[in-house]
């Protein structure tokens, strides 16, 4: 049995169980997904800038995480979740199949990245240049500047 094959596994399906745990629509478990978001994305620009070596693993966690939690993100917007976030445009809400459809694509690249996952360092950067395309617009749509 390969056991790092059975961690990698375990390890994943924790990560996306902690994304769903975290669905409660409200300030703290917006900012607690994005920073698993951010989280990710930070490890993959890493590898990406050369700062750490390449790791196929890593790479896997990494975009597994995205494609989790963009997956549950737009959950923590219902109509009765707080509307009170500084942060949050009133937007969302009045777009909402937009901003779902945003966070579907970012959980749908990410997922497209996994399964045909990045072979290397220039590689990963690419992927990180989709994802981020996904992140920017979303923030431009719909984050507001503190």
């Amino acid at each position: 049995m390969n056991w790092k094959a059975v961690a990698a596994a375990a390890a994943m399906a924790g990560i996306a169980l902690g994304a769903v745990n975290a669905a409660d629509g409200t300030h703290d478990s917006r900012v607690a997904l994005m920073k698993q978001i951010g989280g990710s994305t930070g490890a993959l620009a890493a590898i990406a800038k050369g700062e750490k070596p390449y790791d196929a693993e890593a790479v896997k966690v990494a975009l597994t995480k995205i494609a989790a939690t963009s997956k549950v993100f737009p959950d923590q917007f219902k109509p009765d979740s707080d509307k009170s976030d500084p942060g949050v445009s009133p937007k969302i809400w009045e777009n909402m199949d937009d901003f779902k459809a945003r966070a579907e694509k970012l959980s749908t690249d990410a997922e497209t990245a996994l399964a045909q996952l990045p072979a290397d360092s220039a590689a990963v950067g690419a992927t990180l240049n989709t994802l981020g395309a996904n992140c920017g617009g979303c923030h431009k749509a719909y984050r507001l500047s503190k």
